[in-house]
Order: C-alpha cells, then sequence, then structure tokens
C-alpha cells in the first residue's frame, strides 16, 4: 500500500478537492520513512498547506494545522512529529541556521517545507521533492519527483 501511493505520485494525480489533497497526504505519511524532509513546490494557491494538513492527519495529530507564514515554523507531535516551515520569508540559508529547527527535530520527523527553492542549498540531498500545481478548474495536481 505504501509503495502504491509513491508510485501513484510518481506517476501524477489530480485531486479534484482539498479533502482529496489531505486525503492523498494522510495516504503518503504512511510511506514516509522516519526522519524526511519533503519539499513542497508550488505557487500561492496550489494547496501546500492542505496538503501538510493531511500528513498531519496521518501523523495522527489532531491539532489545527495553518500555515505558519508569519511564525515561519510550527511544530505538532503526534505518532510522529511534523515540523512545518514556511520558507517564503527567509533571504538566505544563514537565516534558517538561525532558526535552530535542528534542534526541535525528535525522531521519527517529517519536515515539511514550504518554499523550498528559497532553502536549496540548506535542504538534504536525500529529500523527498513534491511538485503541486493547478489545473483548468479546481483541479489540483501532485507529482513526486
Amino acid at each position: 500500500m505504501a509503495t502504491n501511493i509513491c508510485a501513484r505520485l510518481r506517476t501524477g494525480l489530480v485531486s479534484a478537492s482539498a479533502a482529496e489533497t489531505r486525503a492523498l497526504a494522510e495516504e503518503l505519511a504512511g510511506a514516509l520513512p522516519p526522519d524526511t524532509v519533503l519539499a513542497l513546490h508550488g505557487d500561492l494557491g496550489v494547496g501546500k498547506t492542505t496538503f501538510v494538513q493531511g500528513l498531519a492527519r496521518g501523523f495522527g495529530i489532531t491539532e489545527p494545522v495553518t500555515s505558519p507564514t508569519f511564525a515561519l515554523y510550527s511544530v505538532y507531535q503526534g505518532r510522529r512529529q511534523l515540523v512545518h516551515l514556511d520558507a517564503y520569508r527567509i533571504e538566505s540559508p544563514r537565516e534558517l541556521d538561525d532558526l535552530l529547527i535542528e534542534d526541535f527535530l525528535t525522531s521519527p520527523w517529517c519536515l515539511a517545507v514550504e518554499w523550498p527553492e528559497k532553502v536549496a542549498a540548506w535542504l538534504p540531498a536525500d529529500a523527498w521533492h513534491l511538485d503541486l500545481g493547478i489545473e483548468s478548474g479546481d483541479r489540483h495536481t501532485l507529482r513526486l519527483r
């Protein structure tokens, strides 16, 4: 089942609703190895935070997950720790180092990074990359690189 979601995402999927996007993310949560960085690529409004909400549900996190744009990152605890980083306002990897995110990572963890392009040099080589986009209408695309 876990490899099935990864194979389907590598092929590319289309989601017709926020609920469907959350369900796909919840399914992927079960396939992510422990201590994984998940880079979420896409423009404003493609569903990055919606996807993280589904990851949280998949990790057994029950508290509300919102975009950490102003706080830069949020930490949630469930069966797996989820650190949700919004790098949109980060100007350099040095700024990211100053946040001491590594100090908050307790295994098993997942670090979900919105706007990973802003901190590309900081991301580990084994990070997972997910492209999110919008098709015609309200349909969203998801593809795991």
